[in-house]
């Protein structure tokens, strides 16, 4: 194939982030575009350089001339989506989460045995060049064996989207699964274990009280400070909070072990900033025997960090992917397992949150 040529079911904010990144490429482009929302099918038709606009993915997946097939529509659309295009026997990334529900995830994996072609969840936060620097140290032993790991998160709302899906918990999962399944998703890749119990305390304390969307008041979580239990003896917490926008880093990443921390450090998307530049991420290491912390810049060309908002990773997703269909053979690095865990992990949560006590994933 000369180029790769994706077919784009959702074609609202994340998809044209999806265009745009793609185009950077090279090898691939995106040649069909398909959304139910006219202005929406047109912008990102047009943003793709004139790709096919279908109104219907059924017409898309009908007409044919797609090499692969990618996935940015609403959460709650994720699952009959998806069975859909597992019949299409056509290679898949599906945009996080997975599904809405731990029961929707497992349904896909029974439905995707034996499947030739890949299925890749879009798990970008590990592809984020502070956060991948922060993975390769880990493995590399520079923290020693992995006994904590702390994510904090300090952004902005949500932001607004077609239709409002995102202000309710029955379409998205809930915020700790809708935005805080790609910190699950961490957490088990560096502490390369499995979660046993989870304990959530969370709220909607600020964000989109007085809002009101045909009548119905938005039900998601603003703010939460999560911890879990791993099998192997780690733990882990999340510390989220979606109404600090000014903080100097959106995400910071740590992981601490016998030897030393390693700190991930993360801008937020440079249209947030007051300045509207952007900026590098930093990573650090401090040494428990030498009492001192080296840090580093971690730079990202400007033009990948234009862009999208998440910091270089949708762009790094996208070359991983491709290169593994040119290859023609190999898993996928983020599988259909790791998206029903990245689920299973914020439902629990969600649980917990409401009910006020601890939940296990045993």
């Amino acid at each position: 194939m000369t180029m790769i040529r994706y077919g784009l079911i959702g074609a609202g904010m994340m998809g044209r982030e999806h265009i745009r990144n793609i185009a950077l490429l090279g090898d691939a482009c995106v040649s069909a575009v398909t959304d139910p929302d006219a202005a929406e099918r047109a912008a990102s038709a047009q943003l793709a350089g004139g790709a096919q606009a279908f109104a219907d993915y059924r017409e898309m997946l009908a007409a044919g001339g797609c090499d692969a097939l990618l996935i940015a529509a609403p959460n709650d659309l994720h699952h009959a989506l998806m069975l859909d295009a597992l019949d299409s026997g056509l290679p898949i990334l599906c945009e996080k989460p997975l599904a809405t529900t731990a029961a929707d995830c497992r349904d896909l994996i029974d439905r995707a045995k034996g499947r030739a072609a890949p299925v890749w969840v879009a798990m970008e936060y590990r592809y984020m060049p502070p956060v991948a620097r922060l993975i390769e140290a880990a493995r590399a032993g520079a923290a020693g064996t992995p006994r904590m790991m702390a994510i904090r998160e300090h952004r902005f709302p949500f932001l607004e989207k077609v239709g409002d899906w995102n202000r309710f918990n029955a379409r998205t999962g809930g915020t700790l699964v809708e935005k805080c399944c790609h910190f699950w998703d961490l957490m088990r890749l560096v502490l390369q274990s499995d979660p046993v119990r989870v304990y959530a305390s969370g709220a909607m304390d600020e964000n989109h009280r007085d809002e009101r969307y045909a009548g119905r008041t938005p039900d998601i979580i603003d703010n939460a400070f999560v911890t879990l239990d791993f099998a192997n003896g780690a733990r882990a917490m999340l510390d989220l909070c979606m109404f600090a926008e000014g903080s100097c880093w959106q995400e910071v990443i740590s992981l601490t072990g016998a030897k030393a921390r390693l700190d991930a450090f993360v801008p937020g998307p440079a249209r947030f900033d007051p300045d509207g530049r952007e900026r590098h991420a930093e990573f650090a290491v401090s040494d428990r025997a030498t009492k001192r912390e080296r840090r580093e810049v971690v730079a990202v060309d400007e033009t990948i960090l234009r862009a999208g908002d998440h910091h270089g990773s949708t762009f790094h997703q996208h070359r991983r992917f491709v290169d593994l269909l040119r290859r023609g053979h190999g898993a996928p690095e983020v599988t259909l397992e790791d998206g029903l865990w990245s689920v299973r992990v914020g439902e629990a949560a969600e649980i917990s949150a409401r009910e006020g006590r601890a939940v296990s994933l045993t």
